[in-house]
């Protein structure tokens, strides 16, 4: 059985969650067009989830990908967060903020109980994982109701563990990819490489169906991924600029000019290594910014700032998530983006 009938679609298009920059729509628009959409939910309460869920279940009947993070809450560190707050205090003091008003709390949650209490009773047909896997119950049940089951990996070794650990098929995410690295077996930029370099190490290392992801903007890319050894490719980047997308006008603004030829990895807007056009922040503090505090710790202190610069119309402290390749970052309808890259299979 191909992996298309195995997801029950009729394009190997998948669109990949992008937390904070869609909702439904833009899931609904893919599905639409034959693809698979996405709802990314780490970033969303139970009840928001089960919302999302059911504005898809009925606008749709096509099958759906819930995606959570199975990252582990780091331990309070009351150190690390002064370290961060100092770092960013020159900023609060350039908007007139007070830093010692910022809230507590992650910002992101792990897939959980609660979370998987919440989207059973839709019963969604793929449950798609960001660092890892799940404890083995929560994997257990997500497939007891039928679910498929799809992960990252950013190396062979984490390509493995998940093959090894209950995945049913393995999103090949290269370096090139936007938002942040699936990254899980290690914490080293350096293992990080490109989507057409990791694809075909994987394809010989594990039997399972492979999704590439990580700079596949159009048809050359799909083509050039089925090559290597993918059955599928995941695609974000060039949907972010779509009407389905909520992302703001300085996030559109940003990805069409040519300041989304210059992204980097950063660990100043989460805590973890993520792609994005660079910006004030990431020149100033250094992309890799040895301040930021154990993900998702870093989020509460920037959102104030960000907040301030928006005000204004400035994305200096923005997450600007973007891809290597945002060359095909139109306005367009998703669907349009779709039949783009299928002229690729």
């Amino acid at each position: 059985m191909s992996l298309t009938q195995t997801l029950g679609i009729t394009l190997p298009i998948l669109q990949a969650p992008m937390a904070g920059a869609q909702g439904s729509e833009l899931a609904i628009a893919v599905a639409r067009a034959g693809g698979l959409g996405a709802l990314p939910c780490a970033m969303l309460a139970p009840s928001a989830m089960a919302e999302e869920l059911a504005a898809f279940r009925a606008a749709t009947s096509a099958p759906v990908n819930v995606n959570f993070f199975c990252h582990a809450p780091p331990a309070p560190d009351a150190a690390a967060q002064t370290r961060w707050h100092e770092a960013l205090a020159p900023y609060y003091a350039e908007f007139g903020l007070d830093i010692g008003a910022v809230p507590a709390g992650p910002g992101r949650r792990p897939f959980d109980h609660e979370a998987c209490e919440a989207i059973a009773p839709f019963r969604p047909e793929v449950v798609s994982f960001h660092f890892g896997l799940p404890e083995a119950a929560l994997l257990e049940r997500v497939k007891a109701w039928g679910a498929r089951v799809l992960a990252s990996a950013t190396t062979v070794a984490e390509a493995e563990w998940l093959a090894a650990h209950g995945a049913d098929a393995i999103i090949v995410q290269g370096l090139e990819a936007g938002g942040h690295r699936g990254m899980f077996l290690t914490e080293e930029p350096t293992t990080q490489v490109g989507t057409f370099a990791l694809l075909p190490q994987v394809r010989e290392a594990v039997d399972l169906p492979l999704i590439a992801a990580g700079g596949i903007a159009d048809a050359r890319g799909v083509a050039a991924a089925r090559a290597l050894g993918a059955e599928a490719v995941q695609v974000g980047t060039a949907f972010l600029c779509c009407p389905e997308s909520t992302i703001s006008a300085i996030h559109r603004r940003a990805l069409m000019s040519d300041a989304a030829r210059h992204t980097a990895l950063t660990n100043l807007y989460s805590g973890r290594p993520a792609r994005g056009i660079v910006t004030r922040l990431m020149r100033e503090l250094g992309p890799m910014g040895s301040a930021a505090p154990a993900f998702p710790l870093a989020t509460a202190a920037i959102a104030p700032l960000r907040a301030a610069a928006e005000a204004s119309g400035s994305g200096d402290f923005s997450p600007l998530w973007a891809g290597q390749n945002a060359s095909r970052c139109r306005e367009v309808p998703a669907a349009e983006v779709v039949a783009a890259l299928v002229e690729g299979l």
